[in-house]
């Protein structure tokens, strides 16, 4: 899935931004080797091509993590709780990386 999937990525991306009340400045989907998206420090959000290629549940778990980073940029105690808010199956989710 490529372009499809670019776009798919892309829109799950707006909704989460909007439900969890974030702005990136841009989203990125492109092939990645070793992770399933990054965040930078300039508010670029990159996601592998191929998540588009795993279940939603998946998608939205990394898509969710990235954006909580434009909030708290360390996996610190805040951004566990903001996500087991919003992904409560989060850990197992992590745990399948």
């Amino acid at each position: 899935m490529q372009e499809g999937g670019a776009i798919d990525l892309k829109l799950r991306v707006i909704r989460w931004a909007v439900k969890l009340r974030v702005n990136p400045r841009i989203v990125r989907v492109y092939p990645m080797r070793r992770k399933w998206g990054s965040c930078s420090a300039a508010g670029v959000i990159t996601l592998a091509i191929d998540l588009a290629d795993r279940e939603p549940e998946f998608r939205d778990f990394v898509i969710a993590h990235e954006l909580l980073h434009l909030r708290f940029p360390h996996h610190s105690r805040l951004f566990k709780a903001t996500m087991s808010l919003h992904i409560p199956n989060w850990r197992n989710l992590d745990a399948r990386r």
